[in-house]
């Protein structure tokens, strides 16, 4: 069974002991046996029997080729949808309206309750004659299940954590309410000042989960503009001096000249925060922070930050995980989801991160970022 490329002509179906070889081009050297298509490809005539089941159909359906060669489509497929209809005599493609061309992709039924995805195609000879060829495709569901696996183990992730702060801030708001002439000023501050916190918390978590969505959509928007890496960096160990941490906890380096990236400066922010708070919580000793210039993908060139500490490190057999979701060191905390979002973030703008062990021994985090302006400004 091969599908092929003979010379310029409109496609066609030959049948030879029960197998079809579809003809749809101009040289033969180039022909592709369904076999080798990832997908289920069934192609039924114009009488509706079938006369193309490659392999992966066969896997898909557990049905074996031979039982599904020459029969009728209803038969070799007997496709139920979710309410229990026979899907064939539903849509009826050989009977039904002359204008449609297909069916979209759904969810049906093989007995026994089998799923597969299925889609198909009605060929016509001109746009309103009967059905010639009825093309199908079918998939597994193995991929979607992973996807709903994915979703339900992120929404358990986010009920979880906002379970927490979410009952400190009810239990301290109504505690405050009930009792107020019974607490101290301070007593009140500390309440306020926790329900603040956690309040953070919460307004984090759902800014994770929205930067989470338009990553895996592909919408994430960068608002780009020069961005100094080294000017950043200091920011970010002013803040973290600021909160308490010792200054001699922290190392930078630059090498200069490091030129200024044409980048979102929230989100390189939010890169750096999420990097350094990671060094700051599960490394040890002195956190070193490196700023240098750096090769980018093809010509450009590229400035890479490098964040390193001298702790425990990762373990190798973890390390191609760390920026997948979920994620997380062998330290519990956290959503997991950080590495997850800052990988998301440095691909969106066209870079890369890796992460390895450091010279200290601990985890090495090195993202680089390209240089080069929007078109318009070169």
């Amino acid at each position: 069974m091969a599908v092929g490329m003979s010379r310029p002509r409109a496609s066609r179906i030959d049948r030879a002991d029960g197998i079809a070889t579809v003809t749809t081009g101009a040289d033969a050297d180039g022909a592709i046996d369904p076999d080798d298509l990832p997908d289920g490809l069934v192609i039924a005539d114009e009488t509706g029997r079938v006369i193309c089941f490659n392999s992966a159909a066969a896997r898909i359906t557990a049905v074996p080729r031979a039982a599904a060669l020459g029969r009728p489509l209803e038969r070799a497929l007997p496709l139920e949808d979710l309410k229990g209809r026979r899907w064939w005599a539903l849509t009826d493609p050989y009977g039904g309206l002359a204008t449609r061309v297909g069916q979209p992709e759904r969810n049906l039924l093989l007995p026994g309750g089998r799923e597969v995805l299925v889609s198909a195609r009605y060929v016509r000879e001109c746009p309103t004659g009967p059905v010639r060829r009825l093309v199908i495709s079918l998939r597994g569901t193995e991929a979607r299940r992973r996807t709903e696996r994915s979703h339900a183990e992120l929404i358990a992730t986010v009920a979880h954590e906002l379970r927490s702060p979410l009952t400190s801030v009810k239990g301290f708001t109504a505690t405050l309410l009930a009792k107020w002439e019974r607490f101290t000023d301070d007593q009140k501050r500390l309440m306020l000042e926790t329900v603040d916190a956690d309040a953070n918390r919460v307004t984090r978590l759902i800014a994770e989960l929205l930067d989470i969505s338009r990553i895996d959509s592909g919408r994430l928007e960068l608002r780009r503009q020069p961005v100094d890496l080294s000017a950043a960096v200091e920011r970010h160990i002013q803040a973290l001096t600021a909160t308490g941490l010792a200054p001699d906890r922290f190392l930078v380096r630059t090498r200069q000249p490091v030129p200024a990236v044409w980048a979102d400066p929230d989100k390189v922010d939010q890169v750096l925060g999420n990097l350094l708070e990671n060094a700051v919580r599960h490394g040890e000793g002195t956190v070193t922070i490196e700023v240098a210039p750096a090769p980018a993908t093809s010509d450009e060139k590229g400035t890479a930050v490098t964040v390193s500490d001298e702790g425990p490190g990762i373990p190798e057999e973890s390390m191609g995980r760390v920026f997948t979701r979920f994620w997380r060191g062998s330290k519990r905390g956290g959503t997991g989801l950080g590495l997850y979002i800052v990988k998301g973030i440095v691909e969106a703008h066209g870079g890369t991160i890796t992460v390895g062990r450091g010279p200290g021994g601990g985890a090495e985090f090195r993202f680089i970022l390209p240089v080069g302006a929007p078109a318009y400004l070169k």
